[in-house]
């Protein structure tokens, strides 16, 4: 999908296929996304309440792959129509792998896209968004370092995910 790069069209296909989720976003998730926003990296889309619709996945897939197999076929057709029909029953197999197969790799690089798309546009507003229910008292700006920090504190401790928001606050409550 490089040749989608900064166009409309990747913009119109990235709101075809995700939807964003009206629920709130997890406390967890919150802080894993804080977390990577703080660092640079790429937030996981669906940390952020981002949800990919398989069936407008399938179907952009769909056209994209239909815009290569009608010439492939078009120009191999007769290539086998001239050949042995166990050629082309196998074939037929490998394409259809093909296409499945090609699939996870579709699914991978959209995802990647919609990561770059909101690292570049909507990414801090959703965490502020998130921030402001479960840090109603904490300013984004002046604690979001602070969070991360004992958020990478609860990593290396091992701190399970219900002892997590009580383990949170009450480092903050102490500074």
């Amino acid at each position: 999908m490089k040749f989608l790069e900064n166009t409309k069209l990747k913009d119109k296909i990235l709101k075809f296929v995700f939807k964003t989720s009206s629920q709130p976003i997890r406390f967890k998730d919150l802080l894993v996304a804080n977390a990577y926003h703080n660092e640079g990296m790429h937030v996981d889309p669906e940390k952020l309440g981002f949800r990919m619709i398989i069936k407008n996945a399938y179907i952009v897939y769909a056209i994209v792959c239909t815009f290569i197999l009608i010439p492939l076929l078009a120009i191999t057709h007769k290539l086998f129509e001239n050949i042995d029909f166990h050629a082309s029953i196998i074939s037929t197999a490998v394409i259809t792998s093909a296409f499945f197969i090609g699939f996870q790799y579709f699914h991978a690089c959209i995802k990647d896209k919609m990561a770059k798309s909101i690292k570049d546009k909507m990414a801090k507003s959703r965490i502020k968004e998130a921030w402001n229910i479960h840090f109603p008292y904490f300013s984004y700006e002046k604690y979001s370092k602070k969070v991360e920090d004992i958020f990478n504190e609860t990593m290396k401790k091992e701190i399970k995910k219900n002892d997590l928001q009580p383990f949170v606050m009450g480092k903050l409550a102490e500074e």
